[in-house]
Formats: structure tokens, sequence, C-alpha cells
């Protein structure tokens, strides 16, 4: 009886394994290929972002290049005007080329608030501010009712001055892009 038995439960284990060996595979199937599914949905999750990222880096870039050339023009505008005023030589149309100047920088000045990284638009605002003052004392200048620290000198020193403050904004910005800064590369040249 030990024998039959023992015979009965073989068979019994081996009928049970043919007919759970299906299921099984298949479950096994189900959770391998569900695995696989998810590294795929996560390959293609990682490969969204970079693109994302990439987007992001390119619409950076191509404002910090407007909003470096819009605020360059008008600082250099600005300048020009100033000389422009001291020698007595102002007419409509230097003015209304200050005023493109001008209106071409708060453009790029608009676009960058929408994109720029908190340290950028730091630099920004400063610069603008910078900017917007020595224009009000400009004017004043030009219309001959100049206001205090409002002379051709001090203007003059003010816009050499903001020349200093825009490779402080175009660094942050390089920095902000990735682009190893001029400033840093001076400083670990100095220490060497």
């Amino acid at each position: 009886m030990g024998n039959s038995l023992l015979a009965l439960a073989v068979a019994f284990v081996g009928v049970t394994g043919t007919l759970l060996a299906p299921i099984v595979s298949q479950r096994l199937l189900a959770r391998v290929q569900s695995d696989q599914f998810e590294r795929q949905e996560r390959a293609a999750d990682a490969q969204w972002l970079r693109e994302q990222q990439v987007v992001e880096l390119n619409k950076r870039h191509s404002c910090y290049v407007t909003a470096n050339s819009g605020y360059r023009r008008y600082r250099v505008d600005l300048m020009n005007y100033l000389w422009f005023v001291h020698r007595g030589e102002t007419t409509p149309q230097r003015r209304t080329d200050l005023e493109e100047a001008r209106h071409a920088m708060h453009a790029s000045f608009a676009e960058a608030q929408m994109v720029a990284s908190d340290t950028v638009l730091a630099e920004l605002d400063s610069m603008t501010q910078t900017l917007a003052h020595a224009y009000s004392r400009l004017m004043g200048l030009a219309e001959g009712a100049a206001e205090p620290g409002g002379s051709f000198e001090e203007i003059q020193a003010d816009l050499l001055r903001a020349n200093d403050r825009w490779i402080v904004m175009r660094d942050a910005m390089r920095a902000d892009l990735g682009v190893a800064s001029r400033l840093a590369d001076r400083s670990a040249t100095a220490l060497e």
C-alpha cells in the first residue's frame, strides 16, 4: 500500500505540475513583459525629459542672445546720444534711434522675464534700473534741466560702469546655459 500511495502522490504532483505549468509560465511571461514595458516606459520618459531640457535650453539661449544684444545696443545708443547732447548735435532722428533701442531692450527684457533663471533675472533687473536711471538723467541734460548727478561726466561715468555690469549680466547668462564663465576662468588663472 505504501508503494501505491507513493505512486498516487507522484502521479498527483505530476498531473498538478502539468496542469499548473501553463498558468505559471503565462504568469511569469506576463511579469517579464510587464517589467520590460515599464523599462521602455521609463526610457521613453527619460528621453522626453532630455528633449524638453534641450528645448528649454534652446529657448533660454535664444532669449539671452536677444537680451544681451538689446541691452548692449541700448547702452551704446545712450552713450552716443550723450555725446550728441554734449556737442549740441541732437536731432529728432537720433532721438528716434535711441527710443527704438530702448523699446527693443524693454521687449527683450519682457521675454526674458518669462524664461530667465532667477539669477539672470536679478542681473537683468539691475541693468534695467541702471540704464533707466541713466536715460532719465540724460533726458534732463538734453532738455537743459539737468538734475543732481546729471552732468555729462557723471552720466558718462555711470554708462561706462554699466559696461562692467553688462559683463556680470552676460556671465550670469552664460553660467545659466552651462558655459564656463570668463570671470571664473580669470579667477582660476590668477590663483595659479
